[in-house]
């Protein structure tokens, strides 16, 4: 779809407020034990927190030696106050400022959520950052609705990536969305019961004849995705004729009942969205993130 068919979606965010929330970057931990996967197989593999030097939105789900992979940055916060506030208010598409370190002064841009809020920055930033580094994200979306279609709820979607979106009302009165794929409701594992806001819902892609049979092989992080028989409003769970809209986080999760963990921006009855299939819709390239 171009440009041009795009539209400009009336929007509260004029009274949306915006917070400066303190985040430092993680440092990977490693449990004792073994982690064993849908075979059966024990297996200790990085994947979480840190700095990930060599992926980013926009890299393939698969085919990393990684289990839960976080792309680029992962922040949170030593205070678990602080970092409940970090979890629910930060959305994707806010900036995030670097206020110490090599890189101090550093933009980069929220990009997804799960153990921790995933951050992308320049290739030649990343390469600069380190665990402990501190970082300012301008927390902006939370509370965001859509004014011309009242039944559809945002959930850690910032005004930004709402406008960068090719989004566009069809004749029939529903928000058209781009995604790469639809999601059945049996896939949808861990997260499940958590509240929308917080971190992401795993994908049960783990054996390699599911992801075949819907096929997802080319899947990529930061894909918008569509979600079925999902209710996302007010936490997660089945429901019968509700969608949800999200963004594939992270890698793929070897664990029984976790995958592919996948944020949602958006949730409402199934008759108020209309995914369009299409080859790409990444927001890599909708928040024109610099290589």
């Amino acid at each position: 779809m171009c440009a041009e068919t795009a539209t400009r979606l009336a929007t509260n965010e004029d009274r949306l407020v915006t917070l400066g929330i303190e985040a430092t970057i993680s440092h990977p931990t490693q449990s004792p034990s073994y982690a064993v996967d849908a075979d059966g197989r024990p297996m200790i593999r990085p994947g979480m927190a840190g700095v990930c030097y060599n992926t980013r939105v926009g890299d393939r789900v698969f085919g990393w030696a990684a289990d839960h992979l976080e792309p680029g940055v992962s922040a949170g916060h030593p205070q678990p106050r602080r970092y409940q506030a970090l979890q629910f208010l930060a959305c994707v598409g806010n900036r995030v400022r670097v206020t110490s370190g090599p890189a101090k002064g550093a933009e980069g841009v929220v990009t997804g959520k799960h153990a921790y809020v995933l951050i992308d920055f320049p290739q030649a930033i990343l390469d600069q950052l380190a665990p402990g580094d501190r970082l300012l994200v301008r927390a902006h979306g939370q509370g965001l609705r859509v004014l011309d279609f009242p039944s559809i709820v945002t959930r850690s979607c910032s005004p930004a990536l709402l406008h960068a979106m090719p989004l566009r009302r069809t004749p029939a009165g529903a928000l058209a969305v781009p995604v790469v794929a639809e999601l059945p409701a049996y896939v949808m594992g861990a997260g499940i019961g958590m509240s929308s806001e917080w971190a992401n819902c795993d994908v049960m892609l783990t054996h390699p004849d599911t992801i075949w049979r819907l096929g997802l092989g080319n899947l990529r992080m930061g894909d918008v995705v569509a979600m079925r028989d999902q209710d996302h409003r007010f936490g997660r769970g089945y429901r019968g004729g509700m969608c949800a809209i999200g963004i594939v986080a992270h890698g793929i999760g070897v664990i029984p009942g976790h995958g592919t963990g996948v944020i949602t921006i958006m949730s409402g009855p199934a008759e108020s969205f209309a995914p369009e299939p299409v080859a790409a819709a990444n927001i890599r390239d909708y928040l024109a993130l610099p290589a």
